[in-house]
C-alpha cells in the first residue's frame, strides 16, 4: 500500500518519460521538415549559382580583365613614348650645353690671346717708352754736363 500511494503520489517518472518521448518526437517530427526544407533550398542555390551566376560572373570577369589589361598596356605604351622623349630631350639639351661649353672655352682661349697679344704690345711700347725716355735723360745728362763744366 505505502510503495503504491508513493508510486502515484511521489513518483511521477512514467508519466515525465511519456510526455518527454511525445515532445521529442514531435520536436524532431517539426525540426526535420523545416531543415528538409532548408537543405533543398540550399540546394536549389548551389545549383542555380553554379550553373547560372558563376559562369556570369567569370565571363564578366574575363572581359573586365581583358579590357582593363588593354586599358594598362597602352598607358604603359604611352608612359614608355614619353620616357623616350624624355630621354631624346635630355640628350639634345646635354648636346647643346657640350656645344656651348666648347663655344664657351674657344671664346675664352681667343679672348686670352688677344689678351697676352695686347699685352705684348703693351710690354713693347713700354719698353720703347723707357729706352726713349733714357736716351731723353743721357742727351739731358750730356747737356747739363756741358753746362757744369763752365
Amino acid at each position: 500500500d505505502v510503495g503504491e500511494i508513493y508510486s502515484r503520489l511521489l513518483d511521477h517518472r512514467p508519466v515525465i518519460q511519456g510526455e518527454i518521448r511525445y515532445f521529442v518526437k514531435e520536436f524532431e517530427e517539426k525540426r526535420g521538415l523545416r531543415e528538409l526544407r532548408v537543405l533543398e533550398n540550399l540546394k536549389n542555390t548551389i545549383f542555380e549559382t553554379n550553373e547560372h551566376i558563376l559562369p556570369k560572373c567569370e565571363q564578366a570577369m574575363h572581359d573586365n580583365l581583358n579590357e582593363a589589361f588593354k586599358r594598362l598596356q597602352a598607358a604603359n605604351d604611352m608612359i614608355h613614348r614619353l620616357q623616350e622623349r624624355e630621354h631624346e630631350e635630355m640628350k639634345l639639351q646635354a648636346d647643346k650645353l657640350m656645344a656651348r661649353e666648347e663655344e664657351c672655352v674657344a671664346h675664352w682661349e681667343e679672348l686670352m690671346k688677344e689678351q697676352r697679344n695686347k699685352q705684348a704690345e703693351v710690354d713693347e711700347e713700354h719698353r720703347k717708352a723707357m729706352e726713349r725716355l733714357k736716351e731723353q735723360y743721357s742727351e739731358m745728362e750730356k747737356e747739363l754736363a756741358k753746362y757744369v763744366s763752365f
